[in-house]
């Protein structure tokens, strides 16, 4: 499997929650200004706080725009919960072509350098993902569709194996990268460098002690 599978169909989710799925140019142009607005509120007054109205003043929209797209604040956030998902996938892609790792574990730890630039540049990413968290939202198999096709980027690039094994471990190492990663952010914008380290240490041991 190829590198660029990382990233295949990365509007597809974003898609269906829309009211008007935006198939011309100029309504996918609506819809991530509006998004982009949403993730401005987000990082300034917190999740809570969002409301549709506040979205169309920031967008310079009417609410009647905002509606036509997204019927709730709920909506809105899972907008942008799932482009977030989307670019990070593309961003992965870019940093392993950038990176071109010789070795498996150096793949993943540009899987982990993605991650955190998602939250250090992505407006809006890492309040949407502590919102992912709260409401407890796995129902979606996110990070296990991801787990699947990494682990087939890996095998097909350095020679892991392939099979439900395989899958199910670099299933856990990305929650555990995850769970990690995400606190380093819980209270800085730049993140907690002990995390993120902790993070890429405690991955590449639990995947070595398997595949070393």
């Amino acid at each position: 499997m190829a590198i660029h599978d990382l990233a295949k169909d990365p509007e597809r989710s974003l898609a269906a929650l829309v009211r008007t799925e935006p198939i011309q140019e100029r309504s996918a142009a609506r819809v991530d200004a509006l998004l982009d607005a949403a993730a401005i509120v987000v990082d300034e007054t917190g999740f809570d706080r969002l409301t549709t109205a506040m979205v169309a003043e920031r967008a310079d929209a009417s609410i009647g725009t905002v509606y036509r797209y997204f019927p709730d604040r709920i909506a809105l956030l899972q907008g942008l919960r799932e482009r977030a998902i989307g670019r990070f996938r593309v961003a992965v892609v870019a940093h392993l072509e950038r990176g071109n790792p010789s070795t498996w574990i150096d793949a993943v730890d540009h899987v982990i350098d993605a991650y955190v630039s998602m939250y250090r540049t992505e407006p809006g990413f890492r309040i949407v993902r502590f919102v992912d968290d709260e409401r407890g939202n796995t129902s979606d198999g996110e990070s296990e569709a991801f787990a699947v096709t990494l682990a087939q980027v890996l095998s097909t690039d350095f020679g892991l194996p392939t099979g439900d094994e395989f899958v199910f471990r670099l299933g856990i190492a990305v929650e555990i990268g995850d769970a990690l990663v995400s606190r380093a952010f819980l209270n800085s914008a730049e993140g907690d460098e002990r995390y993120i380290d902790e993070a890429r240490a405690v991955v590449a041991a639990y995947l070595a002690r398997h595949y070393s």
